[in-house]
């Protein structure tokens, strides 16, 4: 199985930014601690704050892996272009989020992109990740 975890913007800055809110660890190093988790499968990353390059990067993987975890940050309630690359490709993709998004302002709560995906995961902290390789775990085995 081949799985690619994609962040979007600001997400580089996991660790330093709002800790509040996403946390104390990097997300380079939450990701270590999955591919010790789930060293059975390829498990690869990516990361961009621009929309064009997260795009590009659906439309590479999107046809030849086996799904895709995605956290678009921001551009989840503002890209119709990011729904699109979502709909064009044949593989699952689940929506994760680090924070309770229903908890924040209001126009966290809608998604444009949650009607592409296979489902959406909020809330868990850095663990939505892990979620959301294992329904796409699941989704599979039952393919």
């Amino acid at each position: 199985m081949n799985f690619l975890i994609i962040n979007g913007p600001n997400l580089n800055l996991l660790g330093t930014r709002e800790k509040s809110i996403y946390g104390e660890i990097s997300f380079e190093t939450y990701f270590e601690q999955l591919q010790v988790l789930y060293s059975k499968i390829r498990l690869e990353y990516y990361q961009s704050n621009i929309e064009g390059e997260l795009i590009n990067e659906i439309h590479r993987v999107g046809f030849s892996y086996d799904g895709i975890v995605l956290n678009a940050g921001a551009y989840t309630h503002t890209s119709l272009a990011l729904a699109d690359a979502i709909s064009a490709v044949n593989i699952p993709v689940v929506e994760v989020h680090i924070s309770n998004v229903h908890k924040r302002e209001l126009v966290r709560h809608s998604t444009m992109i949650g009607k592409a995906c296979l489902g959406t995961i909020s809330g868990f902290g850095m663990d939505s990740y892990r979620l959301g390789i294992e329904g796409l775990l699941n989704f599979c085995d039952k393919r």
